[in-house]
């Protein structure tokens, strides 16, 4: 029995990792029962030995120390910088393997934080490439360089330490990875980062430091367009000295002569590392980028917010169209619509399209990208959702809404949204999940309203990565 054995801090314990947990957590039980939460970068079905962190009445807490026996869904990871940088914290697990530790994980929120038996979760859909998938990288620029176990280079060797280019280690706002490739993106976008920092490091440019709010260079953020093969490079920087963005814009140009490029340069005097500016420079090009999703085009300017997988948002609008069930004569909401990307692809299908969204800027974009495709059935109101029953007079116009689709963001509807969104009663509610607890939580309550859980299509918008996308249709079980 597992309670006839004491167990104290510091051991070393075996165990077989049977799941996957959040962030970097697996699960496990030693031959005794006792069930083990274990940190490291592991696989389901690594044998491996871990030392105990802390003993609590039920479990284990404890810290991997080696794999002794590796499992089959074990795999190299391709990046030099796994398990130091934070952005792929899956990439040592084959992607069939990651797909259905994401299926499991959608269904096992349903199950026991929704309280939904047997729900009807697909097989996830996965996306056509696991890596170059990202249309959006974001670097961040720091005086305090990571200094890694091992340097992976000379020429890594050689730089200053008191310059980094890339992405920030994990828990940690100050010290950055000075990254030569990230797998996620394009190699144009690589090609970018390359000639930014060999700019950087030319010209002296010092890096922009939080907790002293004193540099110049903040951020350096990349955009492509798959559909029209267009580049955009935004680089951030404290403040604008024209000359320099010139030379910047000019050994970019240089370098990726035959390639359609814009540059910007947005700068803030704000004491944060968010990559936005107050005030944006155009040094060349229009400023914006157009990316096709179905058969709608999207301008991109430099701070719009654009799903960052395209061809994964066409997967992922495609399986919201194939539940919604639309007819003609429909009218749909669309709640947290962002730039209006899922609202006009709504719109051909039904009579009129509502989109709701309580950033400004969003909804600028989302008139523009309308007007953009000759869409006259969409209509698009700036509100906070919590506060949804406000403009419920300004909505009569458009008729009751027969299909309801929420887009919310990672901690799910705030209540009151819900509640107004119930009160509608549409025959079809559609959710679009990026956290599969926050689906399970809401779901819960719609079923309580007299809704049925219909389908649950999981799809993969970000490869070696935990997170999943997931589609959910609730159907009214009496409509009226």
């Amino acid at each position: 029995m597992a309670e006839d054995i004491v167990f104290r801090r510091g051991d070393i314990i075996e165990l077989v990792v049977t799941d996957l947990a959040e962030k970097e957590q697996c699960f496990g039980r030693l031959d005794s029962g006792m069930a083990v939460m274990v940190n490291g970068m592991l696989a389901v079905g690594d044998r491996v030995s871990a030392r105990i962190k802390k003993v609590k009445q039920r479990y284990l807490e404890a810290i991997a120390v080696e794999v002794l026996e590796a499992s089959p869904d074990r795999t190299e990871p391709v990046c030099s910088y796994f398990g130091v940088c934070g952005g792929c914290k899956l990439m040592h697990i084959r992607y069939e393997a990651q797909i259905a530790y994401k299926e499991k994980k959608v269904k096992d929120a349903l199950e026991h934080l929704g309280s939904f038996s047997n729900p009807p979760v697909s097989p996830v859909l996965a996306a056509a490439s696991p890596v170059h998938y990202r249309n959006k990288i974001e670097f961040s620029c720091s005086s305090m360089r990571y200094l890694l176990p091992e340097e992976l280079s000379q020429e890594e060797l050689e730089r200053p330490k008191n310059f980094a280019l890339g992405f920030h280690t994990p828990g940690n706002f100050e010290k950055v990875i000075d990254i030569d490739y990230c797998y996620l993106a394009t190699e144009l976008m690589n090609r970018v980062l390359k000639l930014t920092r060999e700019f950087a490091l030319a010209n002296n440019l010092e890096p922009y430091g939080v907790r002293a709010h004193t540099g110049f260079l903040r951020n350096l953020v990349v955009r492509f367009s798959e559909d029209q093969r267009e580049l955009m490079v935004n680089l951030v920087t404290s403040w604008y000295d024209e000359k320099l963005m010139q030379q910047y814009n000019a050994a970019l140009q240089s370098a990726l002569a035959g390639e359609k490029v814009t540059v910007v340069n947005n700068v803030t005097s704000r004491k944060n590392g968010v990559a936005t500016g107050e005030e944006e420079f155009l040094l060349s090009g229009t400023g914006i980028i157009t990316e096709r999703l179905g058969e709608l085009d999207f301008r991109i300017s430099a701070n719009s917010f654009f799903q960052t997988n395209s061809r994964q948002a066409e997967v992922l609008y495609n399986a919201i169209l194939d539940v919604a069930g639309l007819n003609e004569d429909d009218t749909v909401y669309d709640l947290y619509c962002g730039t209006g990307t899922i609202t006009l692809y709504m719109a051909k299908h039904c009579r009129s399209a509502v989109g709701l969204e309580v950033v400004e800027s969003s909804i600028n974009d989302a008139r523009s990208n309308a007007a953009l495709n000759g869409v006259e059935n969409a209509d698009f109101y700036q509100v906070d959702l919590k506060d949804f029953h406000a403009i419920l007079d300004k909505l009569e116009s458009h008729g009751a809404p027969g299909v309801i689709i929420t887009d919310p963001p990672r901690a799910g509807m705030h209540p009151k949204a819900l509640e107004t969104m119930l009160r509608f009663r549409p025959r079809r509610i559609v959710y679009v999940s990026c956290n599969p607890a926050s689906l399970a939580r809401d779901g819960k309550e719609i079923a309580l309203q007299g809704y049925t859980l219909k389908s649950v299509q999981p799809v993969d918008m970000f490869p070696h990565t935990a997170h999943i996308e997931s589609v959910a249709c609730f159907e009214l079980e009496r409509p009226y």
